[in-house]
């Protein structure tokens, strides 16, 4: 007997690619994608751009126009239901005339959570909610952790040799993996809110910290650098490029204030926090810092230090490593420096949710929380 195919799946799978227009670009809100749908065919589409700018399901309303009267809309994430930079999308459905709406997943915002598809039914819209939610949460990690915690979803990545070492003994890292390895972080750059790195690695690496997308697309991310004692110079390639994205250093209480200063007239703002238990920067209060000034998602790309530091306090919440065909040997700079583990039992275990190639390298992508 020949399987008869959901039409909301498939709409809704419309939804997520308009959906993921969006991504990278609209912290703090989340991307969101929608369709309008009259009588099995598509009148509609919209994205959220934008924070502050009209929601998904206006945008989709607005290219269906008058044709919405009686039709059916699909939107990834619950239509909010109070006024905040843009007006509620509830009234403007019930405004249209639409006559159905099917929702990805209830929106994790305590000013919706649930409201937005209650305010429709009370309006005799019929409602169906968490259609392929599980894509549409995936969509949202960054979202769904910053509203529920205040913290920014943390991505760690890294390019290493297959006996995990992500530079040869005299501190080289550059060309472990593969030209399409190298575009592709470019790729995951253009869609975080930050990006981070540790005093050594800036240092050692001088590095640019910007997305370069072919054709010059791209957005480059917030630069962040941990850098207790403020050994960065003024001198630094991410303090003297074009960049409209800034960088912010993380320092010490007692860090010297005259060259916070110095880094301060090159452009850098500067942010002194406290100490942990180790001596090293808090980063549970960095994540604070970020996620109290809109930060969604934040890619930590090293050096050693920092992702032992990040793996240690569990503030990690996925991995992205790519892992080049070559050895570089003991003496080589590991992915981290030590996790100061009992015994196996205590090791930090991701789940693998997918594996891609990218020449002969290998990107394994995982997650260490359920999210």
């Amino acid at each position: 007997m020949k399987r008869v195919k959901d039409p909301d799946l498939v709409f809704m799978r419309m939804a997520l690619r308009e959906a993921r227009k969006g991504l990278g670009r609209t912290s703090p809100n989340p991307a969101v994608g929608s369709v309008v749908v009259q009588d099995g065919r598509v009148i509609g589409r919209g994205y959220h751009k934008k924070a502050g700018t009209p929601h998904a399901e206006i945008h989709a309303l607005r290219d269906a126009g008058e044709n919405a009267m009686g039709a059916t809309i699909y939107v990834t994430l619950e239509p909010c239901n109070h006024t905040g930079r843009t007006p509620p999308c509830t009234r403007a459905i019930l405004a249209s005339g639409i006559k159905r709406v099917v929702v990805g997943m209830i929106d994790p915002n305590p000013l919706v959570a649930g409201s937005g598809c209650a305010f429709l039914q009370s309006n005799g819209i019929e409602v169906r909610v968490e259609v392929l939610a599980d894509e549409c949460r995936e969509l949202n990690y960054p979202f769904i952790k910053h509203i529920t915690t205040g913290l920014p979803w943390v991505i760690m990545k890294a390019g290493c040799s297959l006996d995990g070492r992500i530079a040869a003994a005299n501190g080289q890292s550059s060309w472990i993996t593969c030209a399409k390895s190298r575009a592709e972080v470019h790729r995951i750059r253009n869609r975080v809110d930050a990006i981070l790195i540790g005093a050594g690695t800036a240092l050692v690496d001088d590095p640019s910290l910007t997305t370069r997308l072919k054709g010059k697309k791209g957005k480059d991310p917030l630069r962040v650098v941990l850098d207790g004692k403020l050994r960065l110079t003024p001198g630094a390639r991410m303090l003297r490029q074009q960049s409209t994205a800034p960088t912010w250093i993380f320092c010490s209480q007692q860090a010297d204030p005259a060259k916070a200063a110095a880094l301060e007239k090159a452009g850098a703002k500067i942010i002194r926090i406290d100490k942990d238990q180790d001596g090293c920067l808090d980063l549970l209060q960095v994540l604070q810092f970020l996620g109290a000034s809109q930060i969604n998602s934040l890619l930590v790309e090293g050096g050693s230090q920092v992702h032992g530091s990040f793996l240690r306090a569990s503030l990690v919440d996925q991995v992205c490593i790519f892992l080049a065909p070559l050895f570089l040997g003991g003496d080589a700079v590991p992915v981290i420096d030590s996790l100061r583990l009992a015994g196996v039992q205590e090791a930090k275990r991701f789940v693998t949710r997918r594996i891609r190639r990218f020449d002969d390298d290998v990107l394994i992508d995982g997650l260490f929380t359920s999210a």
